[in-house]
């Protein structure tokens, strides 16, 4: 069904507001996949906090334009759909390369976070970045590893006494 130039003012408005509050963005071709399996990644997407939409490219272009995302204009080629991660940047990656693993149908076209490039093959090196709880809890570790290594030290000395005495108690005994 052809979209009226309204519709279009209105996707196009609605996609760039998306691209300017998102962190990463993924290109994906769709074509094989059917209504189900679409309506199943749309269900996936939503649950993991990805804004998916499949947008005609001339509209995806004009979409993305004055965003980071504006260096995916000459990927956008073929029956694509866009994922914006606004909060996890590797949510939308994680969400396709999940999905692609049961449906080789789908496969990601271009990657674009922080207003650089990248190739549908680094789908896997987007996906693997930690989520916001996971960067966390590693930089806590790192803050914490010093304090308990000076704890585990000042530790060791009373009791390597303990020790100490109690096998010097032993052998008195023995």
């Amino acid at each position: 069904m052809a979209l009226r130039l309204e519709d279009k003012k209105a996707l196009v408005k609605e996609v760039n507001a998306v691209a300017g509050e998102s962190v990463t963005a993924v290109a994906a071709e769709y074509r094989g996949l059917s209504v189900a399996e679409m309506t199943e990644l749309r269900k996936e997407a939503r649950n993991a906090g990805v804004y998916m939409r499949v947008v005609k490219n001339t509209l995806a272009r004009r979409a993305v334009e004055g965003t980071e995302f504006e260096c995916m204009q000459d990927t956008l080629k073929g029956p694509l759909l866009l994922a914006f991660a606004k909060d996890d940047p590797g949510a939308a990656a994680r969400v396709i390369k999940d999905f692609a693993k049961g449906h080789a149908a789908l496969q990601a076209v271009s990657l674009s976070a922080g207003g650089q490039l990248m190739p549908g093959s680094d789908l896997a090196k987007l996906a693997s970045l930690p989520t916001l709880d996971q960067a966390r809890a590693m930089m806590l570790g790192v803050l914490l590893a010093p304090m308990t290594k000076l704890v585990g030290t000042l530790a060791e000395a009373p009791a390597m006494l303990v020790r100490t005495l109690n096998a010097r108690g032993n052998q008195e005994a023995a």
